[in-house]
């Protein structure tokens, strides 16, 4: 463990801090989500890219610190994909999907939604998700259009019909006071983002379990193509996407309903939504980490549990894959 303000030695490729434990993914992934990272130019990119080739062939100039290497990986893998090794669109990167995320946040918990826009914020919603999910997916094997599209349909319809349905079913339940009703309507779009997301995850990267997603040895040497490596990325990211919206569709509606009983917030009805968006933003912001650290994105699995001929094919005990994020 390095003290505060010291960084440790460089090591390419590999996360500054320890991925053995949730504090040492949360720092990771802080800095992977870092919005300020949207601002790069192309100019400090390459540099950074050049920085760590130097690197890489024992090139580096003299003076360079520790410090400026891990701030040149931390700009490379928030900005490059790791399989690809192509840009990844500014709106679908990890690093904004806080920034651009919110708007449609704060749009699916607002208050007395109708069915139309019910419809049109849950199809905003899964069409990002959808995004984000292919960008920041395992691309280690091709992705056809048509796989993309079908996974873009089935999960916008399973998120609308799902939203949609338990919103008829509360404005049938007669039983319910009109406050308790207003309450659980605020908290129908958790139940329905969570099953939409495992959906979303489950449908955009459905071909990782018919073609399987790379392992590698400790060397980094691709061993073999592995559909049961495949089946525990997508249920690891599925799961951190159940997790990610709890916060953010739960306190928000909570907290809204005592805010909005205050007596200051009745006399100036106008400061309504912009609380409801710092609410929306804080919580999402605080989420996104929390949810994503839950597994390192480079997960480890015993040989011995995938696939004989992958098995047989090495001497590494524990072989790595990319979860995806």
């Amino acid at each position: 463990m390095t003290e505060p303000g010291v960084y440790p030695a460089f090591q390419l490729g590999k996360p500054q801090h320890d991925q053995g434990s949730f504090l040492g993914r949360l720092k990771h992934f802080v800095d992977i989500i870092d919005p300020s990272t949207l601002l790069v130019s192309e100019e400090r990119l390459q540099e950074c890219i050049k920085l760590l080739d130097d690197f890489k062939h024992h090139r580096l100039p003299p003076g360079v610190s520790n410090q400026q290497l891990w701030e040149a990986q931390k700009v490379k893998q928030a900005i490059i994909h790791p399989d690809t090794g192509e840009k990844i669109f500014m709106p679908f990167r990890m690093s904004g999907y806080v920034p651009f995320g919110t708007p449609i946040v704060i749009g699916l918990l607002l208050p007395n939604q109708t069915v139309v826009s019910t419809i049109i914020w849950q199809w905003l919603n899964q069409s990002h998700n959808a995004c984000v999910n292919y960008a920041n997916r395992n691309a280690t094997k091709p992705t056809p259009t048509a796989k993309f599209l079908q996974g873009y349909v089935g999960a916008v319809t399973s998120a609308v019909s799902i939203a949609v349905g338990l919103n008829v079913l509360i404005q049938k339940a007669n039983k319910l006071s009109p406050s308790t009703r207003m309450i659980i309507k605020r908290l129908v779009p958790f139940p329905a983002v969570a099953c939409a997301n495992i959906c979303n995850v489950g449908l955009m990267r459905h071909s990782e379990l018919t073609e399987g997603v790379d392992v590698l040895d400790g060397d980094g040497n691709v061993v073999g193509s592995s559909k049961i490596a495949a089946k525990h990325a997508i249920m690891e990211t599925a799961f951190t996407r159940v997790v990610l919206p709890m916060p953010i569709f739960v306190l928000p509606p909570i907290l809204m309903s005592y805010l909005e009983k205050m007596r200051f917030l009745q006399n100036h009805r106008r400061l309504r939504l912009p609380i409801h968006s710092l609410v929306c933003l804080a919580t999402f912001s605080l989420s996104l980490p929390l949810a994503i650290s839950l597994f390192p994105q480079m997960s480890q699995i015993e040989a011995s549990h995938l696939e004989p001929e992958i098995a047989m094919a090495t001497d590494c005990r524990v072989l790595t894959y990319n979860k995806g994020l």
